[in-house]
């Protein structure tokens, strides 16, 4: 597994979380996820959770940060807002609650699996993991385990357009519209799935070997040629683009989600995670890399103060 630090920009969709490791295994055990719900409300802030239980915050866009105590060594992998409340999952079961994302309380999830991945929408917070693993609860608190039917290991969820949609290895691509009954679907594909977010009316997949797939409702889903070969981790939407990020410094951008320009990023660091809130595109990666741009096209480096890998980003 991979150890790992999760960013959260918060500026509703505009919580940003990335995840962080030590590790280069190429973000094999992590996503970005993204959810652009109630884009419109900003509070300003970016957390980010890290390995051995780093987290970090900053109230200027991802300029600078200041370090938290979470209360846990162990890996913290996704994070989301919701509620009024950020949430946040990792390894061994492990999820923290926050109201401001400076103190944190630890919850009982009811797992010992790795959690990967967490996203809140129609009142409900919904996080998946290994062996197929779902959980849900309504407050952040208490966790609900669901049947996913599936033991493939998932990687990103994200809720948009009334429907929770997670994906994983194998292709695997589940959907819900309640985060409790959930629907196999046909991704065409067995490469793994690193991440999903939804906008422009598309919700749009990306995961190795450039696998890009876009669908209308989450049911249906059509591959897309990138024309070059990457293993892409991490995908978002945001002032009507799509960003996506992957290996050897890799941005790609779209207003569609079917056709895709690469853009410079300065970096030659793999890139994991990325999101869009507060009227800022942030992307992490490798070696405490960071990047922000406010169109996707134009890149600035940012200090992280990590040299750990930051993998994912989620803005809510």
């Amino acid at each position: 597994m991979n150890k790992v630090l999760y960013i959260i920009l918060i500026s509703l969709f505009s919580l940003t979380v990335i995840s962080c490791s030590s590790s280069s295994d190429g973000g094999s055990s992590t996503t970005s996820t993204t959810s652009t719900d109630n884009t419109t409300t900003s509070i300003g802030l970016f957390v980010m959770v890290c390995y051995s239980g780093t987290i970090l915050t900053s109230s200027d866009n991802g300029t600078t940060w200041t370090p938290r105590t979470s209360g846990t060594s162990n890996r913290l992998i996704g994070v989301t807002y919701g509620n009024g409340t950020f949430v946040t999952v990792g390894d061994s079961g492990t999820i923290f609650t926050s109201s401001d994302g400076t103190s944190w309380t630890s919850r009982t999830s009811g797992t010992s699996y790795n959690l990967q991945k967490v996203t809140y929408g129609n009142g409900l917070f919904v996080t998946v993991g290994l062996g197929g693993t779902i959980f849900t609860s309504s407050d952040g608190t208490t966790w609900t385990e669901r049947t996913s039917g599936t033991s493939n290991r998932l990687m990103g969820v994200t809720y948009e357009n009334g429907l929770f949609v997670t994906v994983g290895h194998v292709g695997t691509i589940l959907t819900s519209s309640d985060g409790t009954t959930w629907t196999e679907r046909t991704s065409g594909t067995s490469n793994r799935l690193y991440g999903v977010t939804y906008g422009n009316g598309t919700f749009v997949m990306v995961g190795q070997s450039s696998t890009i797939f876009t669908s209308p409702d989450g049911t249906t889903w059509t591959s897309r040629t990138l024309g070059a070969l990457h293993d892409l981790y991490g995908v978002t939407y945001g002032n009507g683009t799509f960003v996506m990020v992957g290996q050897s410094g890799t941005i790609f951008t779209s207003p569609d989600g079917t056709t895709w320009t690469e853009r410079t990023s300065g970096t030659s660091e793999r890139l994991f995670g990325v999101t869009y809130g507060n009227g800022t595109f942030v992307v992490v990666g490798e070696n405490g890399t960071i990047l922000t741009s406010l169109d996707g096209t134009t890149w600035t480096e940012r200090t992280s103060g990590t040299s750990n890998h930051l993998y994912d980003v989620y803005s809510q």
